[in-house]
Order: structure tokens, then C-alpha cells, then sequence
């Protein structure tokens, strides 16, 4: 049975950052989210804005901006009828490959974790393809073998015809810790309503109020493609 996701974030004060992918309960909508976390001023530093049919993040204060190799990125991007959602820069990579003729998976296979030990953050990724009024997604992450920088392990959940009010939720870490746990499991199922601004505001109250940084929100419309977006920063303008 579905979970809720506001219990599951209410209850875990440092997921980190976040995918989760469904569909609406009345079974018309496409539906995900990604969320931003920091526990760091360089890791909080940040905003969501547009770029194009994707977001990318920003630093709200240039002046506190010390490392941006793992903190700027564009964390969606579209390709013809498939949205690209990631927690990095491998959201290009997957992009360049799906241009190529790559599946998501194969085209990850070029990427692993993050290097930033002896967190070792795992890189989680999503794609959602919708095409003549049919829907799939995926999700992935690449983690360090029980934080053994030498060994990256890989897993890809496909999910066909998906269920209305049903999602899944993936993470980059299980909680707050040092070093940060990694995130174990499948992804965790979840419900998904149908209206966009009572999910984008129920994500965003259950986010911990001291280490969230921004949301990202999209509903799209199966049958034509058409979708409504949704972006919350902490610092700085949210975006409807």
C-alpha cells in the first residue's frame, strides 16, 4: 500500500535531496518533484530558476559561493517527449546520451557517485516518457559499495503503466549522520494526489525547516503533453 509522502519527509530530518515520480490520482497527470537540501552555507546557497523547459540551480549570494562543482547543475532537463530529473550533472549525461540513441540506463553506465568522501553521495536519476497518450518512468542511483570508494553499485526500476495515485520516492541518504548514510532499498512507494499546488505546498511544509533549500514541482498533462510547474525557494522568488 502507498505511504505518505508527507509522513516520510516529516520524519526524516535530512533526506538530502530527492526524486519522486508518479502519476495523479485521477490517472490524467504526470507527476514529479525534486527537492534541494544543505547542511553546509555552500550547499544552502542556492535557488531553483527556469532554464528553458528545465530548472537549474543558481547561487542566491554569489559572495558565500566556495565550491560549485557539485552544487551547480541543471536537475531537469526535457528531450523530445521525455523529462530528465537528477540530483547532478548527469542529468547532461543522460540527455547526450538519449540524443545518441542510448537507453537511460547505458547511458549512466559512464557515471558513478558523487566524489565526495566518506559521504560518497549517490547519484539518483529519474526519466519520464510520454508519448500518444501513454506513460513510463524510471528511476536510478549509483551508490559506493558500503561506502568503498572502488566499487559503485548500479540499480534501474522501470515502471510501466502506472498507477494512478501511486508514486515512487528515492533519496540520496537514509538520514543525518557522519558520514551520511546512503539511501537503501527500491524506492519507496508513495501516494500522489491530484492538484499541483496542494502537493508542491504539503512537500515543502514537511521538508525540515532548518535544511531545505528549494522544490521543484511538475504535473503534465498525459494526453497532450501540456504541464504546470511549480518552484520554491527558501531564499530569493518562487516561480509559478
Amino acid at each position: 500500500m502507498a505511504a505518505s509522502l508527507e509522513k516520510k519527509l516529516a520524519e526524516n530530518a535530512y533526506p538530502g535531496r530527492g526524486i519522486v515520480i508518479g502519476r495523479s490520482k485521477d490517472g490524467k497527470k504526470a507527476v514529479t518533484a525534486y527537492f534541494i537540501m544543505g547542511r553546509s552555507v555552500n550547499s544552502r546557497n542556492r535557488i531553483f530558476v527556469p532554464d528553458g523547459e528545465g530548472i537549474r540551480t543558481q547561487a542566491y549570494d554569489e559572495s558565500l559561493l566556495t565550491d560549485p562543482s557539485l552544487i551547480i547543475y541543471a536537475p531537469v532537463r526535457v528531450f523530445k517527449d521525455t523529462t530528465i530529473v537528477t540530483n547532478g550533472d548527469q542529468t547532461d549525461t543522460i540527455y547526450e546520451g538519449l540524443e545518441k540513441g542510448l537507453t537511460f540506463e547505458k547511458s549512466l553506465r559512464s557515471r558513478k557517485f558523487e566524489p565526495d568522501g566518506p559521504n560518497f553521495t549517490p547519484r539518483i536519476s529519474g526519466v519520464m516518457e510520454i508519448a500518444d497518450g501513454t506513460y513510463t518512468y524510471a528511476l536510478s542511483i549509483l551508490k559506493s559499495n558500503e561506502g568503498r570508494e572502488e566499487s559503485c553499485v548500479r540499480f534501474t526500476y522501470a515502471y510501466d503503466e502506472p498507477i494512478p495515485g501511486e508514486g515512487h520516492f528515492i533519496h540520496t541518504y537514509q538520514g543525518d549522520g557522519n558520514p551520511l548514510p546512503s539511501f537503501t532499498g527500491e524506492p519507496e512507494l508513495v501516494e500522489i494526489p491530484d492538484e499541483i499546488d496542494a502537493f508542491t505546498d504539503s512537500v515543502w511544509k514537511n521538508l525540515n525547516e532548518d535544511n531545505k533549500v528549494s522544490l521543484f514541482v511538475r504535473f503534465i498533462n498525459i494526453e497532450d503533453g501540456t504541464c504546470e510547474t511549480r518552484i520554491v525557494n527558501k531564499h530569493g522568488d518562487s516561480v509559478q
